[in-house]
């Protein structure tokens, strides 16, 4: 079964980044989060969309 929520080092992991880095795209708004029960969760379809406009916006430059 494919998970549809990643823990900050595991979202960072599968983008090739850092924690930290991971947290500054998050507040930066580039990235969506959830928090269940005080646990901050990536979900998959964030890390997704990020690519996605990653990859537009290099397209389009």
């Amino acid at each position: 079964m494919t998970r549809l929520l990643l823990t900050v080092p595991e979202a960072a992991e599968t983008l090739a980044i850092s924690r930290s880095k991971l947290y500054q795209l998050l507040h930066a708004g580039a990235l969506t989060s959830v928090l269940i029960g005080g646990s901050r969760r990536i979900p998959l379809s964030a890390l997704h969309d990020y690519v996605n406009h990653l990859t537009d916006k290099e397209a389009a430059a």
